[in-house]
Formats: structure tokens, sequence, C-alpha cells
């Protein structure tokens, strides 16, 4: 599931597009958006992961994977900062995955009639933090409540405005017409999943869900102070930030022209067409 090492850029970029990958589609089959033949089975350690795969029988899941898709086109170029997924207009559950990329920054040597050594993150403990971000996902999907029966869902992107090009649109995205608020149906609160850090990429994962969905109040992953709505900014707060908000009850979960620590952000947003979801399994 995951390369061999995690020692260069793009081995680092095959583990984002497969953590991004096998979490959409751990979110889409644990929310019983598509039929069982959507799905190929792999096995991490112990933990079995249904993987999204083109199956033509069903029109909803080929949608996603090419969704899917575009998105790494926009990782590949260090364009996108923000990739949401959400269901319905008004919205009743939101996904979000944020990205920041590294530059290599030179470091130091230590060398010897022994050879040289080099300080950076070891493969093993971001493989670690890997299967934690997994395993925590689908323990969360486990403790959620059903969705409502007729479901739309859509994704959408967001990018840093400093190296994306005014005109681009990754394969199967076009320009967001209405990128306001969203607006949430509920009483929201923020769940975070967990993150993973390489010496090139780094990646969060959070989760927005009507409180009555949670079967167990007290999780561990909620995120007090919650929104009581959905401010377009991003989720781009660093984390000793979003402690200091406690006087403003946002949570930060789309797109704003505010500028934060790193690239800046762009209001442009990328959206595919909706997608209704009306044969569930």
């Amino acid at each position: 599931l995951f390369p061999e090492s995690i020692t260069t850029e793009q081995q680092s970029l095959v583990l984002v597009k497969r953590l991004l990958a096998v979490s959409v589609s751990c979110i889409t089959y644990m929310r019983g958006l598509f039929p069982e033949s959507s799905y190929g089975t792999r096995y991490l350690d112990d933990l079995c992961l249904k993987i999204l795969r083109e199956d033509k029988s069903c029109l909803g899941s080929l949608q996603i994977v090419k969704w899917i898709q575009g998105c790494f086109d926009a990782l590949e170029k260090q364009y996108v900062s923000d990739f949401f997924t959400f269901f319905n207009e008004t919205v009743t559950e939101l996904y979000q995955f944020k990205f920041k990329y590294k530059k290599k920054v030179p470091q130091m040597d230590i060398s010897s009639n022994h050879g040289e050594f080099v300080t950076g993150l070891c493969s093993e403990d971001v493989k670690q933090a890997s299967r934690l971000l997994l395993r925590t996902l689908y323990l969360l999907m486990q403790d959620l409540g059903p969705l409502p029966n007729d479901i739309t869902l859509t994704m959408k992107l967001l990018y840093y405005k400093d190296v994306t090009p005014k005109d681009y649109q990754p394969p199967g995205f076009k320009e967001d017409a209405s990128p306001g608020d969203l607006l949430f149906g509920g009483d929201p609160i923020n769940l975070r999943v967990g993150s993973v850090s390489t010496d090139f990429h780094l990646m969060k994962v959070r989760v927005t869900t009507d409180k009555k969905r949670m079967r167990k109040a007290g999780s561990n992953l909620i995120q007090k102070n919650g929104p009581t709505e959905i401010s377009h900014q991003g989720l781009d707060c660093e984390e000793e930030e979003e402690e200091e908000s406690t006087k403003i009850n946002l949570l930060n979960l789309a797109f704003s022209q505010e500028e934060v620590i790193g690239p800046e952000k762009k209001r442009k947003v990328s959206e595919p067409e909706k997608l209704p979801l009306n044969s569930r399994k």
C-alpha cells in the first residue's frame, strides 16, 4: 500500500496520493454510497481497506475516481491547498484534506571517517502515522450515524495563490460559480482525524458532521469551540492559532481571501458537476 521507502519527493507524492484515494474510498464505502462491486480489497495490517475502482456498472463511482485523479494533477503541480468533499447543498457532513508542500532545505552533514549522517523523517515513522490516520478514519466512520436517504456528493479544490495559474483547472473540474459560504444543516462539530508529514509534504484530515450523528459524544476527536456555520476560510489556521480563536466561533472550513502563514490562498475554487446518489446500496 505504501512505498517501501519515503525518502524522495516522488515517493512522498505517491504516499500522499494513496492516502487521499484510500481515505475517500473509506468515506464512500462506510457511508454506503456505492455497491460492493465498486471496490477492491487491500489489507493494512489487520485492517481491511475497501478501495474505489473504475466500475463501469456504477457511474457514480466512476465519477468519483475521475475527481480523485483530477486532484492528483493539482497535487503533482503543488497547486492544491485544500480538498473538500461534502454532502448536499446545505452541508450535512464535510471532509477536508489539507496539503502543504515543503521545500527540502539543505541539511548539515556530519562527516567522519565512517561516512556521512543526514537527519530527516524516518520512513517507518511516516508509515506508522499513515496507518494511524487510516485506522482513525475507519473507526470514526463506524461511529457515525446514517446519512439522509437523498444526498448529493460534491468536491471542491482550493489553491495556493502565488503558484497557481489563473486559468488552471484540473481534469474533471471547472471554476466554482458560487464560492460563497457553505451552510451547515444541524449542530456541527469538528473532528481532527490526523496528519501525516514527510520531508516534502504535509497532509491533514478533518471531518465536520452533525453532533447528533456522533454515537459517542465523548469522542476524543472532537475539537472544542466548533462552528455554528461553515466560514469559507479553509481550516488553514495552524493549531496554535485555532486555540487562540475561542472568541471567534468559526472553524475555517473553506474559502477566504485572507492571507495565512505560508503561500497565499486564492479565492478561485474548482468544483466538478454535482453527483446525485439516488442508488445507494
